[in-house]
């Protein structure tokens, strides 16, 4: 059984925290530890948002903000499946519910390539920060190779909308794309409103 109020409690401090300052660092350390609560429990996430697909990644929109300030995505992660280097143009916040992911970070170098880090593993329950500012440039997949994993992402805009770019590594050059969504629909976030 889905608690759905999770998230809906989750949308609302985001738009309250959005609301009240534009300040990236303020807004990624006010956040933080309100999606580290978000993932600390598993028992909010609908199953259609949970579906791994054999093929590639799924990225399902839970909600987007209708000034386009944040929205909220479940990455769902099948066994081996990941990302090209990519950037997202925008803050981000991404928490593993369940799983594991390998992170790579790149850094652009004076040739114009991109040099990849030390891979980073986060394990659920755990959060990391992307943005423009703090670095914004790198490769996600599923830290697991028998099973799905699954992270929520928050940004700072509607991501399945913003023109972003994926990287060749060596060359450094890029290709622009728009990203999308995997789901038509959202989740009903007020399921229980003729309760009484």
């Amino acid at each position: 059984m889905t608690d759905i109020a999770r998230l809906r409690d989750f949308v609302a401090e985001t738009a309250r925290l959005v609301a009240d300052t534009t300040d990236e660092a303020i807004l990624l350390a006010a956040l933080a530890p309100k999606l580290k609560d978000l993932i600390a429990h598993d028992d909010w996430l609908p199953d259609a948002y949970a579906v791994a697909d054999g093929a590639r990644y799924r990225q399902y929109l839970l909600y987007a903000d209708p000034l386009d300030r944040f929205s909220i995505v479940s990455f769902v992660w099948g066994p081996g499946q990941g990302t090209p280097v990519h950037d997202h143009r925008v803050w981000g916040l991404v928490g593993v519910l369940r799983g594991e992911e390998r992170s790579v970070s790149y850094a652009r170098q004076a040739d114009g390539s991109l040099r990849g880090g030390m891979p980073e593993r986060l394990q659920a329950g755990q959060t990391a920060a992307v943005s423009p500012e703090i670095g914004d440039i790198h490769a996600i997949s599923n830290g697991l190779a028998d099973r799905s994993s699954i992270s929520i992402h928050v940004y700072g805009g509607n991501i399945g909308r913003i023109r972003r770019a994926v990287y060749d590594a060596e060359s450094g050059t890029s290709s622009e794309f728009i990203s999308g969504y995997s789901n038509d629909s959202v989740p009903n976030l007020w399921p229980d409103r003729t309760a009484a």
